[in-house]
């Protein structure tokens, strides 16, 4: 799985011009699910979230979790994260999960997320949407759960 991790003081996504979920201050997190993916690496990355330490402390470090400041986290699913573009004009998406994979393994970790007590929201799996958000800091983590990034 690769996910971007944003810090954000608010975010909304829409489908269709029509709102399908906002959050104020936490996190985005664009995800892709890749071939080799399981639910090994679903624990991985909700636990990653729960815990990782990307939040100003009152020093303005950068010491406190999503938890600690008691924020959101809002899952969009983005396929094209995984996209290679080492050759040729166009992204080679050969590595992403077939559609009915990727969105069971998706599932699994909102539902991993919720089960943790992470306050969660999400777009709808696989739709075309429009993102919108403030990046606070700006803040932005690549995370692989292979390590390769």
């Amino acid at each position: 799985m690769r996910a971007v991790i944003q810090r954000v003081t608010e975010a909304k996504v829409l489908e269709k011009n029509r709102q399908i979920a906002e959050i104020k201050n936490g996190l985005v997190v664009l995800v892709a699910i890749a071939k080799d993916d399981t639910a090994k690496d679903v624990v991985f990355l909700a636990n990653k979230l729960k815990d990782i330490r990307i939040f100003d402390d009152e020093k303005g470090k950068l010491n406190l979790s999503i938890e600690e400041v008691k924020g959101e986290i809002l899952l969009i699913s983005n396929f094209t994260l995984l996209g290679k573009v080492f050759r040729g004009k166009r992204p080679d998406f050969t590595e992403a999960e077939s559609f009915e994979k990727a969105k069971e393994l998706y599932d699994y970790l909102l539902t991993t997320l919720k089960s943790i007590g992470l306050p969660i929201k999400s777009a709808n799996f696989g739709k075309d949407m429009q993102v919108h958000l403030i990046n606070d800091g700006p803040v932005t983590i690549i995370l692989d759960t292979k390590g390769d990034l």
